[in-house]
């Protein structure tokens, strides 16, 4: 053949190889550094698992902070507010001024439980 042909098909060849060696390189390496940080903030993960669990759960929709609180012990009032928002719940305060937590992907099931009982 050419060699006119063969140096860029064999140049085209060769970056196509170091690309793909980069690529894998740099995905293992983000995987062990998200794995790393997962190891790091473990506590913090299971709480929002945790919470997520308690919020789901299939006869209530709303859980008081009290409840949660007893339940995810080990953590500062606020530093549990902070979870439950990450854990994606949403904050009410009920006509008795009790503080009550909803999972914001259950507004539908809260909303049809609410007008059931109107």
């Amino acid at each position: 053949m050419d060699s006119a042909v063969l140096t860029p098909l064999f140049t085209l060849l060769g970056t196509l190889a170091g690309g793909l060696v980069t690529f894998s390189v740099n995905r293992q390496q983000f995987r062990h550094q998200l794995e790393a940080l997962r190891q790091q903030y473990k506590t913090d993960f299971m709480a929002e698992e945790t919470a997520r669990h308690f919020l789901s759960h299939k006869g209530y929709t709303d859980r008081s902070f009290d409840v949660l609180e007893k339940h995810l012990g080990g953590f500062e009032p606020n530093d549990l507010r902070k979870i439950l928002v990450r854990a994606g719940a949403v904050r009410i305060y009920r006509d008795d001024g009790s503080e009550w937590w909803y999972l914001l992907s259950r507004i539908d099931e809260r909303i049809e439980k609410l007008q059931a009982r109107s």
